[in-house]
């Protein structure tokens, strides 16, 4: 007897169905004698990788995985793996390759070795590892083209493959942090970032600060994070006007009165400080003596609790100089000369 399940069955259970449907057709693709765990293995690479159409050197190229690429194991052959991978742009393009448009995803096969998987022992620290070694060689100066880009993801499949190692934390905070040192710089170099108002320019985007903040709250690399988020709410250019500055002061206090023991904390009082130390000249232009004075004052306090909160800073040592100059009297905004 065939039976109409579409037709019989409630919402969740015709849901269900579908799922099944799926899964047996996952297996059938699959093949037999292979598991379905096996085939759900996903991993990445530490090294750039030649992807090619079939499990033999003088096959065709279909391009070049990068590292900490995200790979979905299919198959295997002696000492090469059937992979899907997303192919971005080749940091050395070889005319043999044949590249499409950039993060394709595709299929073929790769050789067995370099790779990281969720079994691999201590996978976390070797992952972390590559990030550290591709961060290191993106701050040099001749560093590889691409080495950023290749932190980012390795850090990024810490989290990814081992979500509840120690490292993880850190190394999603460290794949969203290059990744708004980029957006900021791009964000930068835009004729917008010289408004007034933030609003006015394309903001940096937040999602990884964010989800660092939700994965990990109450860690030192959530502090981090919602500390990043307040560069997306400074003013561009301040015009010489007190709005700017005063309120970007009052959004630094009130960071490093929530986060007393963030990491960032010095250099948000720093910030702080800096910014009412400017307000003393800017006032004076505006004709507000009053409120030039009690800039001052602030400054003052603002920098002497730096110094005593967190002596140990590099923020602490140029707190202790902002401090001097403002006692005194040295403007320290505009173009003033005593």
């Amino acid at each position: 007897m065939h039976l109409n399940l579409h037709a019989t069955l409630e919402p969740e259970t015709d849901t269900l169905v579908k799922s099944m449907k799926r899964l047996l057709f996952l297996v059938w693709l699959v093949g037999p004698g292979t598991t379905l765990l096996f085939a759900a293995d996903r991993g990445t690479l530490v090294r750039d990788a030649i992807i090619y159409l079939a499990p033999d050197t003088s096959s065709s190229k279909l391009g070049q995985v990068e590292r900490g690429r995200e790979l979905i194991l299919l198959d295997k052959s002696r000492n090469w793996l059937h992979v899907e991978a997303i192919l971005g742009l080749s940091h050395n393009p070889d005319p043999a390759f044949v590249l499409e448009e950039e993060d394709k995803t595709i299929s073929g096969w790769i050789l067995d070795s370099g790779i990281v998987w969720a079994s691999t022992p201590s996978g976390d620290r070797i992952l972390f590892g590559a990030a550290v070694d591709s961060e290191d060689e993106a701050s040099r100066r001749h560093g590889r083209r691409g080495a950023a880009q290749d932190a980012l993801r390795l850090y990024r499949r810490v989290y990814d493959i081992f979500p509840a190692s120690g490292p993880a934390a850190e190394a999603l905070y460290r794949a969203a942090d290059i990744k708004w040192q980029i957006d900021k710089a791009d964000m930068q170099s835009r004729p917008s970032a010289r408004e007034k108002e933030a609003y006015l320019r394309q903001g940096i985007d937040e999602e990884g600060m964010r989800l660092v903040m939700k994965k990990f709250p109450d860690s030192k690399w959530a502090q981090l994070a919602a500390f990043h988020l307040l560069d997306n709410k400074l003013c561009g250019d301040w015009q010489g006007s007190s709005k700017c500055p005063d309120k970007e002061a009052e959004m630094y206090e009130k960071y490093a009165k929530e986060h007393p023991e963030s990491p960032a904390t010095p250099e948000a009082l720093y910030n702080a400080a800096s910014r009412r130390a400017a307000l003393i000249e800017i006032y004076k232009t505006e004709e507000q003596s009053k409120k030039s004075e009690q800039a001052k004052s602030q400054a003052i306090s603002l920098a002497q609790h730096l110094v005593s909160q967190y002596p140990q800073s590099d923020w602490s040592s140029r707190g202790q100089t902002l401090l001097f100059l403002v006692q005194q009297g040295v403007p320290t905004y505009g173009n003033a000369v005593q």
